[in-house]
C-alpha cells in the first residue's frame, strides 16, 4: 500500500509504495529543512511524469518519423477549425519561439504533412495549412498515444483524471493566455 507524506495510507491498494514520498517523509525534518514538503513534492512529481512521458511520446513519434514539437503543430493544426493557422499564432499556442516553430514548419513542409500560403488579408503573416496526409498522421499517433498496448498504457484511463486535476495548477500559475 502506498504511503501519503504523514504516513497514512493512502488512498489506492494496487499502488506501490512510492520511494520518493517515502524518502521525503523520512528525511525532511530530520535534515532541518524549513516549510513543508509540497511544492518540492509537487514540482519533482510533475517534472518525473513529464520524463516519462516524454520519452515514451519520443518512442512513439520516433515510428512515425515526427519531432514532438512537429506532433504539436500537426495537432493543433487539426484542432483549428480550417486546418490552418498563422506561423505567429503557432508560436504562441505552442510557447515556441519563432525560429522553432519555422524550422519545425520548413520539415514538416518537405515532408508533406503541411503547406504555407500567404495571408489572403495580411501579407505579411504565413498561413500553415495541415494536408491530409498530415491529419493521418496525428490522428494516428493520437490513436495509438490512447492505446492501452500503446506508449501511454500504463496511463490508460487516467488521461482525463490526469488533466482535470493539473488544469487547476496551470490555471493559477497562470496559464490563461493563448
Amino acid at each position: 500500500m502506498h504511503q501519503d507524506l504523514d504516513g497514512s495510507a493512502g488512498r489506492s491498494a494496487d499502488l506501490p509504495e512510492d520511494p520518493l514520498v517515502t524518502g521525503i517523509h523520512d528525511r525532511w525534518d530530520g535534515q532541518g529543512l524549513p516549510g513543508q514538503p509540497w511544492p518540492f513534492m509537487a514540482i519533482a512529481s510533475v517534472g518525473r511524469l513529464y520524463q516519462l512521458i516524454k520519452k515514451a511520446l519520443d518512442g512513439e513519434l520516433e515510428k512515425s518519423g515526427l519531432s514532438r514539437t512537429g506532433f504539436f503543430v500537426l495537432t493543433t493544426l487539426a484542432l483549428t477549425s480550417e486546418g490552418r493557422a498563422r506561423l505567429s499564432t503557432l508560436g504562441r499556442l505552442l510557447m515556441l519561439h519563432p525560429t522553432s516553430v519555422k524550422l519545425t514548419v520548413d520539415q514538416l513542409e518537405a515532408d508533406g504533412l503541411v503547406s504555407r500560403s500567404r495571408h489572403p488579408r495580411d501579407r505579411r503573416a504565413t498561413l500553415v495549412l495541415i494536408t491530409p496526409s498530415g491529419r493521418d498522421l496525428a490522428g494516428r499517433v493520437n490513436v495509438a498515444l490512447e492505446s492501452p498496448d500503446g506508449p501511454l498504457g500504463r496511463l490508460a484511463g487516467l488521461h482525463r483524471p490526469l488533466f482535470e486535476s493539473l488544469q487547476p495548477a496551470r490555471l493559477a500559475a497562470g496559464d490563461l493566455e493563448i
